[in-house]
């Protein structure tokens, strides 16, 4: 095997060395392989992270793999190397010290309140829950409890806009809690050191690489199910995702240069000719942007509700996706 890439790692405590380790890639018959070898009070000990004919897949994994070592405290040998360093300066690492300390001191039972605060607050507004508050934001304001706008405002996330539309509300339920810690929050600098962030910081990135490496091995397989002659509901039990997720998945395939047309055309046999040009003309007219102004003018400002409304709605992204793709197409051309 031909190695293409080596690197070595340590972990430290109080300024010794107490374990070491070497990531790898490497090259063979046109196969990539990437491991970890670790030394062990065992011995060195050998973990294959990846075999596979895909450069890219591999780096998704080597990503994820590689930030979960780093948040168990393996550090490279040589800084600059193998990790992206955080350029997070002033307010900015202020504002991740406050997150990681929230989520180091839970408060769950009135985070639960505030979660179906949220729920009623949104459904009354006819608005998205996260349009309302993130899960984040909510965990903040259940561990710091801030009784007066100007503390609500020194949470991250919070601006004059969203104090002003929701911080009475907020406030009116903080208020009935009493609080074991202050505001102003720069006591929060020396409550979270360096090392609790660091590693914070880690797990943060490893969700994220994990969303990533899923999200890849996702569109493979919908690549494949469609080079198959699949259809959308045999892919989405091979797929573990909603047909929803399905079709917005085929969207971002086309914008990226797929071709999806043969599983679009499958899925859209039973929709009459003359439905689908009613549904093309509406998007020439209309845009398309919005899903929503398009069905009403197809089918009406009463259309049907449920699994039916959300079957209408599969069909006006499977036309979208034709539709984007005719209209490039004469761009190009002219």
């Amino acid at each position: 095997m031909r190695i293409i890439f080596l690197n070595s790692l340590e972990k430290r405590e109080a300024g010794a060395v107490i374990g070491s380790a070497q990531v790898w890639m490497g090259e063979e018959d046109s196969m990539w392989r990437m491991g970890w070898n670790e030394i062990t009070a065992e011995g060195e000990q050998e973990h294959i992270w990846y075999e596979g004919s895909s450069w890219s897949e591999m780096l998704h994994v080597y990503r994820h793999r590689l930030v979960i070592k780093l948040g168990e405290g393996f550090q490279p040998t040589i800084e600059g190397i193998w990790e992206e360093k955080e350029q997070l300066r002033g307010k900015a690492i202020t504002a991740q010290k406050l997150i990681c300390y929230s989520e180091h001191h839970e408060n769950p039972p009135f985070y639960t309140e505030l979660c179906n605060w949220r729920r009623k607050k949104a459904a009354a507004d006819r608005k998205a829950p996260y349009l309302i508050a993130s899960n984040r934001l909510l965990r903040l304001i259940s561990v710091f409890l801030p009784h007066t706008l100007e503390e609500l405002q020194q949470l991250p996330g919070v601006g004059q806009n969203k104090a002003a539309e929701f911080g009475e509300e907020l406030l009116a339920m903080t208020r009935n809690h009493a609080r074991t810690t202050s505001f102003p929050l720069d006591w929060v600098e020396e409550a979270v050191d360096q090392e609790t962030l660091r590693s914070w910081m880690y797990k943060q990135k490893e969700a994220k690489f994990r969303a990533e490496m899923e999200k890849y091995a996702a569109r493979r397989r919908l690549l494949e199910g469609i080079a198959e002659g699949l259809n959308v509901e045999q892919i989405r039990e091979r797929v573990a995702l909603g047909r929803r997720e399905i079709i917005e998945m085929l969207e971002e395939l086309e914008k990226d240069g797929y071709s999806t047309e043969q599983l679009v055309k499958s899925e859209l046999e039973e929709m009459p000719d003359h439905e689908q040009a009613a549904v093309m003309q509406a998007y020439e007219e209309l845009g398309d942007a919005l899903l929503k102004p398009v069905l009403q003018r197809v089918y009406g400002e009463e259309a049907a509700e449920g699994e039916k409304r959300e079957r209408l709605y599969e069909r006006l992204r499977l036309i979208r996706i034709r539709y984007r793709r005719d209209r490039n197409s004469v761009r190009d051309a002219g």
